[in-house]
């Protein structure tokens, strides 16, 4: 018999409230495994984002137009190795109009020089560039519509009213945590052909890739001042920055859920400590007679250590076992299917396993301290004298 298997034995005495309180602790891991992992994936879109592009917008906001000419200034700035630029168009699926995916009409023959991150099939670019009506999506969103190389797509348009058909002349495919994952591009210039005059060449944002060597402040400067007397200025940022922007208006809420993860960990210390005191007082006689028997304080102070951090890694196990099963492997594939424009990734990050696995050992050990240290300080006789009374 080890200070480790009697330590673990107590928590068998009390089959019914060491189970509750197992669970109560899984259930606050479960919580805060899932409030960080909600932080993480909204910002891995900044994490993931390449440090060589720039995207221009009018000056205003994001929401308004720039003139078609503006891509071939941009061009031409020096630094600038390629540029592209998009519209938003967030078709919606008429069979399933709840469905929310990022839709783009881009520049067919430029984007992928920018996006290098897209692999597409040179049989399917080529067959994009040869058709306008042609589009191209990633394999999951591909998947979840239910298309495949060659067939017709008809999209309800939001921005761009009406019913809109399209034939898909490829799947791409990229790095699991990119945005454009689960993007379909339709061609600009399809959907400018397809406008009233008063609403064509225009251009949402100019995405540019900057050469290695060149400075991507000092580029972005170059680009706002090509258009400094022009009537629509600019506003050139570089890509984690128009993340940030995006996600700037939900920082409250991240904000509060950093909150919501503190609190967390003082409900698992709460939950914890209640257990063990609850113990240390039922068994102050059996401590009084291991005392008397040659067991040194220390010895049983380790009883109630060890007793606190069986229960927090029992907890703990089970929390983070929940965690998987119904975050990644339910509620992720979930928010990537019907959220992807603000949750492209939904994963918990191993650090995340990881960290709240060591709080959870620490907040174990921080709530078995004050039990453990009157334990250490109990005298025979007061705790006899205890019990019976």
């Amino acid at each position: 018999m080890t200070l480790a298997s009697l330590a673990v034995r107590n928590l068998a005495r009390h089959k019914v409230r060491s189970g509750l309180t197992v669970l109560a602790f899984a259930v606050a891991v479960l919580a805060f495994v899932l409030a960080r992992t909600v932080v993480a994936a909204w910002h891995a879109g900044e994490d993931g984002a390449a440090v060589d592009h720039l995207a221009t917008r009018n000056r205003v906001s994001f929401t308004l137009v720039l003139p078609r000419g503006y891509i071939d200034t941009v061009r031409a700035v020096p630094g600038v190795r390629a540029a592209t630029f998009a519209n938003w168009f967030q078709g919606r699926d008429p069979r399933d109009p709840r469905h929310v995916f990022t839709s783009l009409a881009v520049d067919a023959a430029t984007y992928l020089d920018v996006f290098t991150e897209i692999q597409l099939p040179a049989a399917a670019r080529a067959r994009w560039l040869a058709d306008k009506q042609g589009v191209i999506l990633g394999a999951e969103l591909a998947t979840r519509l239910g298309v495949t190389d060659g067939d017709t797509l008809v999209l309800n348009g939001t921005i761009y009213p009406g019913e809109w058909r399209f034939r898909v002349a490829g799947r791409f495919t990229t790095d699991e945590r990119a945005p454009s994952r689960r993007h379909l591009l339709l061609r600009w210039d399809y959907l400018n052909d397809s406008l009233p005059a008063w609403r064509r060449e225009r251009l949402g944002w100019i995405v540019s890739r900057v050469d290695a060597t060149a400075s991507t402040a000092a580029v972005s400067e170059a680009i706002d001042l090509a258009f400094a007397s022009n009537d629509v200025r600019t506003l050139t940022m570089s890509e984690r920055a128009v993340q940030q922007s995006f996600r700037g208006m939900l920082a409250a809420l991240l904000a509060a859920l950093d909150a919501a993860s503190a609190a967390l960990l003082a409900i698992m210390a709460l939950i914890l400590g209640n257990a063990i005191a609850m113990g240390v007082r039922e068994r102050t006689a059996e401590y009084a007679v291991l005392t008397a028997i040659g067991f040194r304080r220390r010895h049983l102070a380790g009883l109630v250590l060890g007793e606190a951090l069986a229960t927090a890694a029992a907890g703990a196990g089970l929390g983070l076992a929940l965690s998987y099963l119904l975050v990644d492997r339910a509620l992720g594939g979930w928010i990537e299917d019907n959220f992807s424009g603000f949750f492209p990734w939904f994963h918990t990050p191993p650090s995340v396993m990881l960290a709240a696995l060591g709080l959870a050992l620490a907040v174990g050990a921080g709530a078995a301290l004050v039990p453990a240290a009157r334990v250490g300080r109990l005298a025979v006789a007061d705790a006899l004298r205890r019990v019976d009374e």
